[in-house]
């Protein structure tokens, strides 16, 4: 019994550097404890502020070094298209087809090639803006709108292409095309005249996920421009969008954060050494909103942006891990301060310094079998440090993934009715521009309306009154199948595109979807069963109709036939030289 408690003591005394130095200042110097203990503190503040400098400077070379891997990319791809022959040529002569055919095939190229596969090209000329995104949305009909002087959202443009040549960053949010990115604007030039901006976006979120998140606490990484205004954060009520067309008054900046004026001069004259490469910035202790943190400037070379990093020493280095060394400033003061002290460089500062490598190993992408495998602090800190390190890895890998899958998601709930499943509104549309612009047969329009449906929710109540418009969406779609779309138009409408067909095949079908809905009754909740029956009104869609027109002559069908006493068809023809017959069929 006496033998397992002692060696139970052993073993917790060889799991504890802690425990065997303290253990020995105990044992020697019990009688200086009091002194020994200031000597400690001011020792502990001073490995704290060398220490939290230290990792401050990595973390700065880090945070850079990110956002110019990610940015660089795209701002050299951006360069090299504004020196496109093509792009130029096409610049010079909007109007030629020939030119913008080659234009957009170059813009195309380089959408690939882009990290965001995005791009867009205003004319100067012209005033026109051309966009694609990721996914192809305006594959021929990149002219989205027009950029005007008067209007405010436009600003963006007018203030790059009146200012420095080259490129510019600007996080903003496009009103137009409804995306929030840091925007890579850059300048097409030729003889000495500016021809338009072109250009891409990261999207915002991932550039905060990839290189603004440091993912550890107590370090915040901001990404601001030569003004300060704060450009990229984890914090979004940070960022000063649209910075390009504010006034100096109007922006959000790294300055207003700063309790003291005095240091904000200081984080100025820093900014401004480090744009100027010709000394290494020393990070340096600040008040941020009534924080004291270890604030360091880099600067991102050919961007004019720079990137802050600001770390709270308090929570980035543990204190409790300086105990151990209250036996250095023990052993100085002792005759035996020669053996301590190698002994102390033996089990800690060697061992410290062997898990910076391996820390700066990790952060180079090294993730080696260099771990520390002592059961003490420092072999548990470095284990942990190398756990961090490859979770850190593998979960922005399951967060793209994540933040992919989402997207799609949103995507089909946008365009998708919850009730029925079947599109919305928002989806028909979509559909009905596709098969529009490709189908060269026309297209058929029909608008369908449960007769009495009102009725039916005053008898029944809402809840049978949805059990029927699902049934009648499953009942279209089985009639429908592959020859067309439909969608619920709204409440209990709904809208049918029948796809290359004529008009005895649009007829055709839409007596086959009246048919349908009166031959058997429609099942309510409680095990009622009701019969139902349904208007329809057609119209063909020619070349020239749009989805209004169309909607509009399908809604006058359908208004005929409802006054014609319902459950029917009524077609829709414009005759040459006569006005809209509704014909009943």
């Amino acid at each position: 019994m006496f033998r397992a408690q002692i060696k139970a003591h052993r073993s917790r005394l060889s799991s504890s550097l802690r425990a065997r130095v303290l253990l020995l200042i105990v044992a020697i110097f019990a009688a200086i404890a009091v002194p020994s203990a200031f000597a400690f503190t001011y020792f502990v503040d001073s490995a704290v502020l060398k220490l939290g400098t230290l990792f401050a400077e990595k973390q700065i070379q880090y945070d850079r070094l990110r956002g110019l891997e990610m940015l660089n990319r795209e701002v050299g791809l951006a360069e090299t298209l504004t020196r496109s022959p093509s792009m130029i040529a096409w610049a010079e002569h909007e109007s030629s087809p020939e030119q913008r055919a080659r234009g957009i095939a170059e813009l195309e190229r380089y959408r690939l090639l882009f990290r965001d596969q995005s791009y867009f090209f205003v004319h100067d000329a012209t005033g026109n803006y051309y966009f694609n995104d990721s996914s192809n949305s305006f594959a021929g009909r990149q002219l989205r709108y027009s950029v005007r002087a008067g209007n405010p959202r436009d600003g963006w443009y007018f203030k790059t292409i009146a200012g420095d040549p080259g490129c510019q960053l600007n996080v903003d949010n496009d009103d137009n095309l409804r995306v929030t990115k840091v925007w890579i604007n850059c300048i097409v030039e030729h003889g000495g005249k500016r021809l338009g901006v072109l250009g891409t976006g990261i999207d915002l979120s991932t550039f905060i996920n990839q290189v603004v998140n440091s993912g550890q606490d107590g370090i915040q990484s901001l990404f601001v421009d030569g003004d300060g205004a704060v450009q990229a954060s984890a914090d979004r009520n940070e960022i000063d969008f649209h910075s390009l067309t504010k006034t100096a008054g109007e922006r959000k900046t790294i300055y207003q954060m700063l309790d003291d004026a005095d240091e904000r001069l200081r984080l100025e004259k820093m900014m401004a050494a480090a744009a100027s490469g010709g000394q290494e910035v020393s990070p340096e202790f600040m008040h941020l909103e009534g924080r004291r943190v270890l604030i360091g400037i880099g600067y991102l070379n050919g961007l004019d942006w720079y990137n802050v990093t600001i770390l709270d020493s308090g929570k980035v280095i543990d204190r409790g891990l300086f105990w151990p060394l209250a036996a250095l400033l023990a052993v100085v003061m002792a005759a035996a301060a020669g053996l301590v002290t190698w002994l102390f460089k033996r089990s800690v500062l060697d061992r410290l310094a062997r898990m910076e490598q391996s820390v700066n190993r990790i952060e180079a992408g090294d993730y080696g079998d260099s771990v520390d495998q002592s059961p003490d602090e420092i072999g548990r800190l470095s284990q942990s440090l190398h756990a961090m390190a490859e979770f850190v890895r593998d979960n922005t890998k399951m967060l793209e993934l994540a933040v992919r899958e989402r997207t799609q998601q949103l995507e089909l709930i946008a365009y998708v009715d919850h009730l029925t499943g079947i599109a919305n509104r928002r989806g028909f549309t979509q559909s009905f521009h596709r098969k529009h612009d490709v189908s060269k047969p026309p297209l058929g329009l029909l608008l369908l309306d449960i007769d009495g449906f009102k009725t039916v929710n005053d008898r029944f109540g809402h809840t049978a009154g949805d059990e029927i418009v699902i049934q009648m969406a499953n009942r279209l779609t089985e009639t429908v199948g592959t020859k067309g779309v439909c969608a619920r138009w709204g409440g209990d409408e709904f809208a049918i595109l029948i796809i290359d067909c004529n008009e005895q095949t649009l007829q055709k079908v839409a007596f086959s979807i009246v048919n349908v809905i009166r031959a058997r009754p429609f099942n309510l909740p409680d095990n009622e069963h009701l019969a139902v029956t349904a208007s329809v009104g057609a119209s063909l869609v020619t070349r020239d109709d749009t989805l209004d027109s169309a909607a509009g002559h399908a809604d006058l069908a359908l208004y005929a036939a409802k006054n014609a006493g319902r459950n029917r068809v009524v077609m829709f023809s414009v005759l040459a030289g006569a006005s809209a017959d509704a014909k009943v069929a």
